[in-house]
């Protein structure tokens, strides 16, 4: 990061922006998110990063936990605050934007064009942001087959993915990924 800057407005500009991309939830700005913090800025390693991520989908709440522990790492209590801020209320003001207009024109076919349209968008970003976190996580041959076997069972079956989740942990735990 530039030693003239504050890193606040740095947060605040880098997320503020970021969340009117993030298509389908900030799990989709996954990749981007990746891109700024570790690669550009060298807020977090790749393992910090992987490591935030693993902990903001275990924590109760919304999924955009990664972006407050992104914030905390730069500038502490305050940058947490203004990361969430600036990845929630840009989305939230355009989404309340949004919804008025699609209310307004219920009767015309435009509205279900541009939502049956954004939902491949979505899942290519979801699909990214996986790709992103397993070459940032994924350092042994036996850390990759826990991942193509965790997605393979959870594409596979209705399995809750609390359960990968919890044996992926315990074989972390237990020295045998990492």
């Amino acid at each position: 990061m530039n030693s003239g800057t504050n890193p606040i407005w740095t947060l605040a500009w880098t997320f503020g922006v970021m969340s009117l991309f993030a298509v389908g939830g900030a799990n989709s700005a996954l990749p981007e998110m990746h891109r700024v913090a570790v690669d550009v800025q060298h807020w977090l390693t790749d393992k910090q990063f992987a490591d935030a991520f693993a902990i903001s989908q275990l924590s109760p709440g919304p999924n955009v936990l990664i972006v407050t522990l992104i914030g905390y790492s730069v500038a502490g209590v305050a940058g947490a605050l203004v990361a969430t801020l600036a990845m929630c209320l840009p989305t939230a003001l355009m989404a309340y934007g949004v919804s008025r207009v699609l209310t307004r024109s219920s009767h015309s076919r435009w509205p279900a064009i541009i939502q049956a349209a954004l939902v491949p968008l979505s899942i290519g970003l979801m699909g990214a942001s996986g790709y992103i976190l397993a070459r940032a996580s994924d350092h042994t041959w036996v850390a990759a087959a826990v991942t193509v076997g965790a997605a393979v069972v959870a594409s596979a079956t209705r399995l809750n993915p609390f359960w990968l989740l919890l044996a992926g942990g315990c074989l972390g735990f237990a020295g045998l990924i990492g």
